[in-house]
């Protein structure tokens, strides 16, 4: 019951993050580095960290699968061993990297726990 709520959480977590870079896409410049320049930009932040994210996260609670919340799991699992890799290789570990790679992790582990 309670790894189940920590799922939902998970994915309400996912589709929050999704509406601040669809609604607010400049304000993610101080957390991700990304600038969003010109129209381009801004569309780019608006898609992929906005509806990409959205899409993510409500896919689990619209389906109701077990399966679903460990598809959503293991997107966070592989976006943190690509970002834990590359603030390495790229030198890039700054408090936001490593704030994103935690929950990236936590995230990631509840997701894929069956129930």
């Amino acid at each position: 019951m309670i790894v189940q709520i920590l799922q939902i959480i998970a994915a309400i977590a996912t589709i929050l993050t999704g509406l601040v870079s669809l609604f607010k896409p400049e304000s993610v410049t101080g957390f991700t580095g990304l600038r969003p320049e010109g129209g381009r930009g801004i569309t780019e932040i608006r898609a992929v960290l906005g509806g990409f994210f959205i899409a993510l996260g409500a896919a689990p609670l619209f389906l109701n699968s077990p399966v679903a919340y460990a598809m959503l799991g293991i997107a966070y699992l592989g976006i943190a061993l690509v970002r834990g890799i590359s603030m390495f290789v790229d030198k890039s570990v700054t408090q936001s990297n490593v704030i994103s790679l935690v929950v990236e992790i936590i995230f990631g582990v509840i997701l894929v726990i069956p129930v």
